[in-house]
């Protein structure tokens, strides 16, 4: 490696050409990052102190062991963001030169016209790609040849490449009165010229370190130039393109910078079982690379898979499936975003692209996790545990009766992972406020197009509150709520027997119900299921609204169904749940006793109250309290309760010190962490130290 300083239009000048290989990122710079540039160009520009300004670094393989000594293109290891930027730049200063008046074509000597051209953009005795100076990968090569041929655009051209040249004419077009400024500042900028050898130098490992500061790659990029940096050109040109350049083509430009990270952990997810930090993906696709399997099948396998899981995804989470009965299916459940299942979901798409699972059964299972999910947030269930829940789904099935395996699994979730009851689900729907619910345009288009084959646009439609949310009700409305229209309207106002679709918002107003009903527009004539009682009735009131809740929620067990299995098919997928015992408090006459009595009854009843899904099992030598499983058990003794609770030593947080590590140690009880609680002084510290190990068992895995 030689690293030298060198003013950057001087290393344009002489550098016969820089390639961007395809296996580096697209050009992403946004407006944030070409507005700093360009104030910082100016800023230089302004003071004649400051003799240079340093940008970074240009990192390049060369074919010799000096810099710039041969005429072969040199392949760009890092710095294309600066180099595409700084093209743009001087193309869009060229240009605003050429408009000007003969006399003002050089506002600093070299900044003509015609020298920005030749001696920065082009190579004007070469022909082909060689009579450009920088030459861009994929959809941003030809987007910069046309600016360089002043020619117009590709009909796929590049959004970062034009929307920064326009920048960049933009802020010229502002400064034409000091032009002499900017190409001051541009004269200035400075890098470090480093150049490697091919046979001597890893580009990979400096191409990580280089891209330890400033604008980080995305995880994608790094693992695609892992992948494809290091192979004999013409195998790396045919996996890209066969297989690379097609994923980045199925995501599309701007969901290829935003999505592809997020895929690539749901990949890694599915491959490893699993889930990476999102800062670590890359660490994990290289330890995934390197694994035996992997390893084995060697480097086309592995980008052939990736590109095949890719395509799965697009499908699911960008609206690319072609079967219509699948894209609803994805489309509705990406309204619920429930990115945490798509681990799940990747290899149910492999098994369905590969004939394992037919189509019915697997768009059976996306509307089950839609039910899942829509259902736990109507009960307000805690969302955390879903990201475990999914990452883990996978080992509960049974592929040779795939569709029942995953109806089991989901009956037989437990406590606070569990799937809501049609009961549970009906309840909770009738009196949630839906109005203010994230999703209420989703759920308001599934109960109205549940069943139809002519679809409505609910988008085209806006939410009625049929008893108004005007405080101030007219008379009318007072009348017919009752004297205790106050409390009607507060309790009832947001939930699901009061909201409807209409196209007459406006006009419907506080107007009475009979109004509403019977206007132009009104509900008698309206064409929408979601208001087909409405005609009929005469009257608006409580019970009218209760009772309309009551119907929809029916209809609702419909469209979010539940797992439905018998007993005896579910009994092969059970697994020894909870010991069925007799034992009882009387079993344990330590906590009968006055010293004990009172402090038992009040940490059991504060342990109950740390969640729901808390239960409380007596057994032979302890206590239990469980959420999925034990995360505290009570060993009753004469003068103290010895809490053992289910979480490793390093993790708790004790402040005071008062637990104990007896991993290893032979005890009652589940857990390496042993407490004793001797006084009602003592319970709020000790409830903490439980808490924590009850969020540690329901927590969701690694998320950030």
């Amino acid at each position: 490696m030689k690293a030298t300083e060198a003013k950057l239009i001087e290393f344009l000048k002489k550098s016969p050409q820089f390639v961007i290989p395809i296996y580096q990122r697209t050009y992403s710079w946004t407006e944030k990052e070409c507005r700093q540039l360009w104030d910082d160009i100016v800023r230089t520009g302004r003071d004649d102190k400051l003799v240079a300004h340093f940008v970074g670094s240009i990192v390049y393989v060369e074919k010799g062991l000096s810099n710039l000594t041969t005429q072969e293109p040199l392949l760009v290891i890092d710095g294309q963001q600066r180099l595409t930027t700084l093209t743009l730049l001087l193309a869009a200063l060229a240009k605003s030169l050429e408009k000007q008046e003969e006399g003002h074509r050089e506002p600093v000597d070299g900044f003509s016209p015609r020298k920005l051209r030749n001696y920065y953009l082009l190579n004007p005795e070469e022909e082909g790609e060689r009579h450009y100076k920088l030459i861009l990968s994929q959809t941003d090569k030809e987007s910069l040849i046309a600016i360089l041929d002043d020619a117009e655009q590709p009909k796929d051209h590049s959004l970062r490449v034009t929307a920064n040249l326009e920048l960049f004419e933009e802020l010229i077009a502002t400064s034409r009165d000091d032009l002499a400024t900017v190409c001051k500042g541009i004269a200035k900028l400075v890098v470090v010229d480093i150049a490697l050898n091919r046979d001597q130098d890893n580009p990979q490992l400096i191409f990580e370190s280089m891209n330890s500061t400033g604008r980080e790659l995305s995880q994608a990029d790094l693992i695609r130039n892992f992948v494809l940096m290091g192979l004999e050109p013409k195998l790396q040109t045919r996996l890209y393109e066969q297989f690379w350049r097609p994923m980045e083509l199925d995501f599309g430009q701007e969901a290829y910078g935003t999505h592809f990270d997020a895929f690539m952990r749901h990949y890694l997810t599915v491959k490893t079982g699993e889930i990476p930090r999102l800062d670590g993906i890359y660490d994990a696709f290289k330890q995934h690379s390197r694994s035996t399997a992997a390893a084995q099948q060697g480097v086309e396998e592995l980008v052939k898979d990736v590109r095949h899981y890719a395509h799965y995804f697009c499908a699911m989470a960008l609206g690319a499936e072609p079967d219509a009965v699948l894209k609803l299916a994805f489309h509705d459940l990406r309204e619920l975003k429930v990115d945490v299942a798509y681990p799940f979901l990747l290899e149910l798409y492999h098994d369905y692209s590969n004939g394992l699972l037919p189509k019915a059964d697997f768009a059976a299972v996306v509307r089950l996790i839609e039910s899942y999910v829509f259902r736990r947030a109507i009960c307000t269930i805690p969302t955390n545990s879903m990201n475990k829940t999914f990452s883990t789904f996978t080992k509960a099935l049974k592929k040779e009766r795939y569709l029942e395996s995953i109806q089991a699994h989901f009956v037989l979730l437990p406590s606070y992972r569990r799937f809501p009851t049609d009961e549970e689900f009906r309840r909770d729907l009738q009196t949630r406020d839906l109005y203010n619910f994230r999703s209420r345009s989703y759920w308001l288009r599934r109960l109205e197009n549940h069943g139809r084959k002519e679809r409505v646009v609910v988008d085209e439609y806006t939410i009625e509150h049929i008893m108004p949310q005007n405080e101030n009700l007219p008379t009318a409305w007072k009348t017919d709520l009752g004297a205790e229209w106050e409390r009607v309207q507060q309790s009832w106002l947001h939930t699901l027997g009061n909201l409807t679709l209409t196209g007459y918002n406006s006009e419907y107003s506080d107007r009475p119900f009979k109004e509403k009903r019977d206007m132009e527009g009104g509900f008698k004539i309206s064409p929408l299921k979601l208001n087909a009682c409405l005609g009929q009735l005469d009257t608006w009131n409580e019970v009218a609204i209760k009772t309309r809740a009551g119907t929809l929620a029916e209809s609702a067990l419909d469209v979010w169904q539940s797992s439905k299995l018998s007993e005896a098919a579910l009994l092969p997928y059970r697994r020894g749940g909870a010991v069925s015992t007799d034992y009882t408090i009387a079993d344990h006459p330590q906590l009968l006793t006055p010293a004990m009595s009172a402090l038992f009854e009040a940490f059991r009843k504060q342990v109950l109250a740390l969640n729901p899904c808390v239960t409380e099992e007596f057994l032979k030598l302890y206590v239990a309290y469980k959420a999925e499983t034990n995360f505290v058990d009570v060993v009753p003794q004469a003068k103290r309760l010895r809490l053992s609770l289910n979480i490793e030593f390093a993790e708790i947080s004790d402040p005071k010190g008062i637990a104990k590590d007896v991993t290893n140690l032979g005890r009652w009880g589940n857990g390496d962490v042993e407490v004793s609680l001797v006084s009602m002084d003592e319970l709020p510290y000790a409830l903490g130290l439980v808490r924590q190990a009850l969020e540690r068992q329901m927590g969701n895995g690694a998320d950030s």
